[in-house]
């Protein structure tokens, strides 16, 4: 993992297409904005974790047709 210290309005960037600018350090809280083309996804870390575990969550229930077979049993 590569760590670089940035100041406010100090920007890093990935690539030719993406770049972060620290917007604010407040405290423990620190500002990031990205700049990305709208082809890249970007995420929070807790919100793609929520997501892929509500993806597993709909991919392991039972389908209309089995639940239909449960029923006519």
């Amino acid at each position: 993992m590569l760590i670089l210290s940035r100041k406010v309005d100090q920007k890093i960037k990935i690539g030719a297409d993406i770049t972060l600018s620290i917007i604010e350090i407040r405290g423990d809280q620190v500002k990031i904005g990205v700049e990305a083309p709208k082809s890249v996804k970007v995420f929070r870390q807790e919100v793609l974790e929520a997501i892929q575990s509500e993806n597993i969550a709909a991919a392991t229930q039972p389908s209309a047709e089995q639940l239909q077979r449960l029923f006519s049993k």
